[in-house]
Parts: structure tokens; sequence; C-alpha cells
């Protein structure tokens, strides 16, 4: 069971989300996705876990059926959030938990300094205050090509090729799945990455300075607020060990689970990351 949702951002924009599950739900997940991906990223998770969740999946602004920004410097985490703050007024939800994939992870942060109140619980999937510089320069690499695929077969082979290292047990059936999930249809038959390239224009630019690590480090001290999961890809160049392990230290209601030979950032749908989620979300319903 699955609903569209059409909303409107603070300045005018029309922005999507999709829920999953009873509108009368125990609890409700607000699901937020990577850099360049979009709700259908959660649909495998959303898949495995308990139908009896309510699960809000957006596409933030310039991604999915999101609207693209003509203003690309309001492409920012800070601007992300005020749109769910709007979300979340839209649908009346007070309070909910939060799953955050990299970029959606920092939103979450976000948002636990913002609006803690609403927040009943955190997933950070493979991120956290440090950033490595070898994953942003990863990152970089790969999203500057945005050129329009031949079609469905290309594209899952550029999935492929690019995130080989990051799901090095994936068959075709993954690649096939990935591509279906990340890409986007066009009229003439060829299929185009489902985001605004302009996006990801500062990525590469991105160089965290002191200043910047304690910043966010204070900022990581507001999720002690809430209880925490930490998702971490074994292999990650994201979110490094040493990272995750300062993260449990400093929360006194953290868990860390490894999703074994996954980079940045696990699909969510691994048996391990599954597991973990399930008994999260069970103990976040029991404190209500």
């Amino acid at each position: 069971m699955s609903e569209d949702i059409h909303y409107r951002s603070p300045d005018g924009l029309n922005l999507y989300a999709k829920r999953y599950g009873p509108k009368d739900a125990p609890l409700t997940i607000l699901c937020m996705h990577g850099l360049t991906r979009n709700h259908k990223d959660f649909e495998p998770m959303i898949a495995a876990l308990p139908e009896r969740y309510q699960f809000i999946s957006v596409d933030v602004r310039g991604r999915g059926q999101s609207d693209r920004d003509p203003d690309t410097e309001h492409y920012t985490p800070v601007i992300y959030v005020s749109d769910m703050e709007v979300l979340l007024d839209h649908l009346q939800l007070n309070r909910v938990a939060l799953i955050g994939t990299s970029m959606g992870g920092l939103m979450a942060m976000l948002m636990m300094k913002t609006m803690p109140q609403r927040i009943r619980g955190v997933v950070l999937n493979d991120v956290g205050p440090a950033v490595d510089k070898t994953g942003l320069e990863r990152i970089a690499s790969y999203t500057s090509d945005t050129e329009p695929k031949a079609g469905w077969d290309d594209a899952a082979a550029a999935m492929g090729k690019v995130q080989a290292g990051t799901f090095p047990d994936f068959g075709p059936d993954q690649w096939m799945a990935l591509a279906r999930r990340t890409y986007r249809a066009l009229d003439d038959g060829r299929v185009a990455l489902d985001y605004d390239p302009e996006i990801t224009r500062t990525i590469g630019k991105l160089r965290p300075g002191l200043l910047m690590r304690i910043a966010m480090w204070r900022l990581y001290k507001e999720m002690t607020k809430s209880p925490l999961l930490i998702v971490r890809g074994e292999t990650s160049d994201i979110l490094s060990e040493k990272t995750a392990a300062k993260m449990i230290k400093r929360h006194p209601d953290a868990r860390l689970t490894i999703v074994p030979r996954v980079g940045h950032a696990p699909i969510l749908d691994e048996p391990e990351a599954i597991d973990a989620i399930r008994h999260f979300l069970a103990n976040v319903e029991a404190r209500a």
C-alpha cells in the first residue's frame, strides 16, 4: 500500500514524497536519501521491514518528482531540512523516527538540532560528523558524468562500472534494480539520472577543515537527545572505523551495525541492516 504526497516548499517549489504503510501506524519513519538518489532508494528496505509501520520516503528538491530549483544556492542541507519541517506539518506528524543515508543522515543531524521534540530515534546510514576526503573525491569523480544512457542495459552497466567497489557481490539483476531506482526514462527511449546535475557542482570543492570538524562534532552532540543506530558499510570510504567508534563512545544510547563486504552506502536491505533496523524501530516504538 502506497500513496503519493505532494506539498509546496516555503519558496514555492512543488515537492514529492511517497507514503508506504498504514496512516494509523504506531510509528512513522521519515526516510531521507543521499546526494544523487531519491525516494525509491528505500523501497528494498521498506519491503523487508514490518508492514505495520508507516514510511514517508522523500524526493529532496532537485531529485525525482520534486521540482528542480532555479536558484542552485538552495541545494544545501539547511534548505532541505526546512522542506522536511513543511512536510511534517503538511502530514500533521508530530513525532517521527528518521532514517538518513549519507546526505540524508546529515539532514537528520540538523533536524535533531532544530526540531528535537519531533524526533523519536535516528538511523544514520554510513555517515557521521567526520567524512573521509577519499570518499568525497570518489563521489565527485563519478557524479560529474550526467549524460543520458542509450537504455536501461547501458544504465545498469554504468552503475556496475562506478559502484563495483561498493557492491562487489552484485550481479546483473542487482545492477539493473539499482539503475531502475537511480535513473528515469526519457521520451526518446534514453534514460537519465533522476536529479538536477546542479546538485553536484560543489562536491569536488568540499575540504572539511578544523573549524568545520569542530562544528560537526558539536552538532553531533545534539544526537544524544534520541536513541541512535549507526549502520556502516565494512569498506566505507566515507564513514571510517575510527569515526564510527568515536560516535558510539560519545553517545549514551547508540548502537553500531556493520554490513560486510559493502562500501558507501549500504542499500539497507542487507540481512545485518534489516535485523538491526527492525530491533531499533521496535525499541523506539516501545518507548512511546
